[in-house]
């Protein structure tokens, strides 16, 4: 994936870097323990407007197929029509609505998430991680990201009762963001 920026008077673009850049996610299984899985397939543009924050724009998609919870029979059921259907659904997508609260380097980004054909606004809590120069002269800016959903608001209902009450797969689901942008 190449990695390029442009420039406008207000607006200043930058890629995800993959390489550099985690989704991860954790969901509680048993009711006892949580789960924790990362997609690998992760790109998307920002774009910043220095000048006013809240005119920023974050784009991103993610390969449901990339999902890893490093355990292969769990992950082909993840992949499955019981809960992302991969064949159907290839893509996440989040496309941000608005940037609130900023505050130094935190700031509130809200914005479209499409799991499994299902759009629903979410909200997360995002902090700059820093800016500067790589080794070879590009600028680089990184970022982590925090937030929470209910799956079964974007269609990822199956589950099982446990004997002692419960479900095997929690709903609540905590999202969070490690991403390194490019500018060049």
């Amino acid at each position: 994936m190449s990695t390029t920026a442009t420039t406008t008077p207000a607006l200043t673009t930058w890629s995800i870097d993959p390489a550099h850049s985690h989704v991860e996610f954790a969901v509680k299984h048993l009711m006892i323990s949580t789960v924790k899985g990362r997609f690998g397939a992760v790109r998307g543009t920002v774009r910043t407007d220095e000048a006013d924050p809240s005119k920023g724009q974050v784009e991103v998609e993610i390969d449901a197929d990339s999902i890893d919870t490093k355990e292969a029979q769990r992950d082909a059921h993840l992949k499955s029509a019981d809960f992302f259907d991969v064949e159907k659904f290839p893509k996440i997508t989040f496309k941000s609505t608005r940037i609130d609260g900023v505050n130094g380097d935190s700031f509130t980004l809200t914005g479209d998430l499409t799991i499994h054909g299902v759009t629903r606004p979410v909200t997360l809590a995002v902090t700059s991680e820093g800016r500067g120069k790589d080794p070879w002269g590009g600028e680089r800016a990184g970022f982590s990201a925090t937030g929470k959903i209910k799956r079964s608001e974007f269609g990822l209902t199956w589950n099982q009762v446990l004997e002692t009450g419960g479900f095997v797969v929690g709903d609540d689901i905590k999202i969070s963001l490690d991403v390194e942008l490019v500018k060049k």
